[in-house]
């Protein structure tokens, strides 16, 4: 149970934490591979082509029986083992998916039971590709206001379920996968914080550029649209992300965007000021993942020993809708 904080006779509220902090990442990606190659077997393109436009040389893509949920419990089972922390200790579980074949009930609180974990908080959370990033300001609120100790942060798509198999331009870039986090408190007062506060907005004015029509449709994308909004407008949230932390973009070990597409990753990284070497391109062998893509680009550059304890990372998630997010994090 949260400490309460009280004076007098006034109402009580949670003690809270000085900052929030990542314990630590997991991934997860189906184990069926689907190159280039397979894809010009049954659609007029080729691996040039589709590296040249987006990027991609592989995606990973779920089975027919595989779930939302079943890879969202695969990432966060690898992110609680990693944290340091029992399922017992969290008591908020976020999922930010806009691909779950049912809307009810949620993916949050099938997987906080399929864990093992109690009566948690438990909710999901749409905000497409940027998702993530605004479950991770999210959890990063809950901690240091005190309403949750540590939460689990998850982004997980099953893309391919709402992609039209003869649509060329949608079936080469989008994937499936999950990505997971778990969020606690900075216990030191005088310690930095390990999230840096969010830059996020949107521009509903533009939502009809990615959508899905209606229950029997698939994902719709005005690409060339979208890549101009993404290249020309949101590089000042990332950078206003850097002010608001106190990190300057030249300090920072390692800039992930979205992995939407690698040229548009490359554009936001010459615009930020980074370096081409510290811009996660998870995108060639991963596809657009969505929401997962940044948990899933951090968890595998973790694991290769491309990010270390205590390094500076910005994140900037952008999507459907138009919406978008930017925060700096410190690597657990």
């Amino acid at each position: 149970m949260n400490r309460t904080t009280q004076k007098g006779g006034a109402m009580q509220l949670p003690e809270p934490a000085p900052g929030a902090r990542i314990l630590a990442f997991g991934g997860y990606q189906p184990g069926n591979v689907v190159t280039n190659d397979d894809l010009a077997a049954a659609l007029d393109t080729s691996d040039e082509w589709i590296r040249s436009r987006v990027g991609i040389a592989s995606r990973r893509i779920a089975a027919p029986d595989e779930t939302v949920a079943d890879m969202a419990v695969a990432a966060a089972g690898k992110a609680i083992a990693g944290s340091g922390v029992t399922v017992s200790d969290i008591d908020l579980v976020i999922v930010a998916t806009c691909s779950n074949e049912s809307p009810i009930p949620n993916v949050s609180a099938s997987v906080a039971a399929r864990l093992g974990i109690s009566a948690p908080g438990a909710y999901d959370l749409n905000a497409a590709c940027a998702g993530f990033c605004y479950g991770l300001a999210n959890a990063s609120d809950a901690v240091r206001a005190g309403t949750a100790r540590h939460v689990l942060v998850i982004g997980a798509e099953k893309m391919s379920a709402w992609v039209d198999d003869a649509d060329r331009s949608t079936r080469i870039i989008f994937a499936d996968g999950a990505g997971a986090a778990v969020v606690g408190p900075v216990a030191d007062p005088a310690a930095p914080p390990g999230i840096g506060p969010v830059a996020w907005g949107s521009n509903g004015s533009l939502a009809d550029r990615i959508h899905i029509k209606d229950r029997t449709s698939f994902l719709f994308q005005e690409g060339q649209s979208v890549f101009r909004w993404a290249t020309t407008e949101l590089h000042p949230t990332a950078l206003e992300a850097c002010r608001r932390a106190g990190v300057r973009p030249q300090d920072l070990a390692a800039f992930v965007p979205h992995q939407a597409n690698l040229r548009i990753v490359e554009a936001l990284g010459r615009k930020v000021g980074v370096p081409r070497e510290r811009v996660a391109d998870d995108i060639i062998t991963a596809g657009n993942t969505s929401s997962a893509s940044i948990p899933l680009a951090l968890a595998r550059m973790t694991e290769r020993g491309e990010l270390h304890s205590g390094m500076p990372v910005l994140l900037l998630g952008f999507g459907a809708g138009m919406c978008y997010a930017a925060q700096v994090i410190t690597v657990p």
